[in-house]
């Protein structure tokens, strides 16, 4: 099967030949865009168009590459010994399985997400060069080889937080979700919200373009954020006409809480919506 998007996600035509090029390359796909672009949402997808497991790895900047192999709970072993516990004399039962493993030895092979790995530290993609690309791993403790009958879908997400290792970034097939246009945002918010008003729409996507070519913004709005207020818009039946004469520079959008996310880019609109009215005053 070639991943074309599903249902409930739009995926651009560049988008959806990374996929099926990585699937094909048998090649982790490395994503990058915009917080709140998709890219955690796009293994989801993929898993539900290509009718297999998800997997998903939430990378932390404490997380270890040793992690997604496995762990030996030693401590575990050392109090079932001390309560005399028969489990102690086989090792294997204190070897915890990581997400690689998991995904390694999932029938049907699996899509693996190994999400927002800039979080780790700098030597974590490197520490997982040789498995990823070999497809297997060995487990001291015991002696075995774990190794990938099916190759799992790997998809791997990057906030650009960190520059990745040119070593591992050989080995990627690489895509950069770029910010969806109008026209490909107005399907996407009709795919979450099909019974949306047609004015409500265009005059909610017109203000939220606007908004993000506001300057000085800390943080545009993504599409999350966007679908996150259209849902507040129709709870609150805020009339479109609102929306048309709430000029992101003199006039801070409705329920702005969904879309500005600090406390600078607040401030930075207040002062705009201020300045507006003081000329507004002079001009009378």
């Amino acid at each position: 099967m070639r991943f074309t998007g599903t249902e409930s996600y739009v995926a651009s035509d560049d988008l959806s030949a990374a996929v099926n090029a990585a699937v094909t390359l048998e090649r982790p796909l490395l994503v990058k865009g915009e917080p709140g672009t998709g890219k955690t949402q796009l293994a989801e997808e993929v898993a539900r168009a290509l009718d297999r497991p998800l997997i998903p790895w939430h990378i932390k900047s404490t997380t270890k590459a040793q992690q997604g192999l496995y762990e030996y709970d030693a401590v575990s072993r050392l109090r079932d010994s001390q309560l005399g516990d028969e489990r102690v004399h086989d090792i294997s039962n204190y070897i915890v399985k990581g997400k690689l493993w998991q995904a390694f030895t999932t029938d049907p092979a699996p899509v693996l997400l190994i999400d927002e790995i800039d979080k780790a530290d700098i030597e974590f993609p490197n520490d997982l060069l040789l498995e990823l690309d070999r497809m297997e791993f060995h487990v001291y403790e015991t002696g075995e080889v774990v190794r990938a009958v099916n190759r799992p879908v790997v998809i791997i997400t990057s906030n650009n937080e960190k520059e990745l290792p040119d070593a591992f970034l050989r080995r990627c097939f690489f895509h950069f979700i770029r910010f969806p246009d109008p026209e490909v945002m107005e399907a996407i918010v009709k795919v979450h919200f099909p019974d949306l008003k047609p004015r409500l729409l265009k005059e909610a996507l017109t203000l939220f373009f606007q908004l993000r070519e506001v300057r000085g913004l800390k943080k545009r709005p993504s599409t999350s954020e966007l679908l996150d207020w259209i849902k507040l818009l129709m709870v609150e039946d805020i009339d479109p006409q609102m929306l048309r004469e709430s000029d992101p520079s003199k006039v801070i959008p409705p329920l702005h809480g969904a879309l500005l996310k600090n406390e600078q880019d607040v401030h930075m609109f207040e002062r705009l919506a201020f300045m507006a009215r003081r000329e507004a005053g002079r001009g009378q």
